[in-house]
């Protein structure tokens, strides 16, 4: 019988351990085929950022689930959109206010609200979620795209650790500093940096500088994120460069077929979509079986 020397063995040992260890978050990274990613849950079908959404958009078999957060007056995670309650709760009917800030509600007051009928009557009673419950919904059977609207990069760190949540999901953000901070805090975390910024260095951006860009690229690997996500702002030469340099790439928001065949042809790694429905009939038709 041949022996194998022991530093060959211990490499593939160490390769196959490795190999083990990669993590689900890189896992989706590694896939050979481009994502179909479901933007605030299904709101094609169902209220934006809703637990029902979240399921509905893990049916649908989208390969990442977003949703956005804010943090309530204590800190804690509270799953929505827009800074303010008025547009999809029922704030102003049930408490009498206008321009209702989630940061100065506390979770168990915005937990009464209604978050559904202003969608639908059908979804009357739907709450809004915290942002434990929305990621513990996605994560059966599915991955959560964590975006952080407001909140500290402290708040995300602790509770991706305290959860066991490190890549078990995908953090991304607008806020570079943001980005840049959990990466320090948590170099193995998967993150994704947006774009663009409407205001750059204290300087309103014109649409033509909002384009996906060499300088752009180049800034966003500053932050320690690996995925970067980006308009339709985009062209062959800038999705090559952001490859060359590491990247993935992940468009936002893209609810119409042709628009999305285009963009996978060109060589996207994701499509973020209110759609799921739409983005599988275009991956069927760019990539086949695939």
């Amino acid at each position: 019988m041949r022996l194998v020397p022991a530093t060959v063995l211990a490499i593939c040992l160490g390769m196959s351990s490795s190999a083990q260890a990669t993590s689900p978050a890189e896992k989706m990274l590694e896939l050979d085929r481009p994502l179909v990613i479901a933007h605030r849950g299904y709101p094609t079908v169902a209220p934006e950022n809703s637990i029902v959404g979240f399921r509905l958009a893990n049916l649908a078999g989208a390969d990442l689930v977003e949703l956005d957060y804010h943090v309530d007056r204590d800190g804690e995670g509270i799953v929505i959109h827009d800074k303010t309650l008025d547009r999809t709760t029922d704030v102003t009917a049930a408490w009498g206010e206008t321009d209702a800030k989630v940061v100065e509600k506390s979770r168990a007051e915005m937990q009464t609200l209604d978050a559904g009928t202003w969608y639908d009557p059908m979804f009357a009673g739907v709450r809004l979620p915290t942002l434990e419950e929305a990621i513990d919904a996605i994560q059966e059977g599915g991955m959560t795209l964590v975006e952080r609207k407001a909140g500290s990069a402290e708040h995300i760190v602790a509770l991706l650790k305290e959860r066991d949540l490190v890549n078990e999901v995908i953090v991304q953000s607008f806020d570079w500093e943001y980005v840049t901070a959990v990466h320090e805090m948590l170099p193995e975390q998967v993150l994704g940096a947006i774009g663009p910024s409407r205001v750059w260095n204290g300087k309103k951006l014109s649409k033509k500088e909002r384009e996906l860009s060499r300088e752009w690229i180049d800034e966003a690997a500053k932050t320690g994120a690996r995925v970067l996500v980006w308009n339709a702002q985009v062209t062959p030469e800038t999705i090559s460069y952001a490859h060359d340099k590491g990247f993935k790439l992940y468009i936002y928001t893209i609810n119409e077929l042709e628009p999305a065949k285009r963009l996978l042809e060109a060589g996207v790694d994701g499509v973020i979509t209110n759609n799921t429905a739409i983005l599988w009939k275009a991956m069927a038709s760019v990539h086949g079986a695939d």
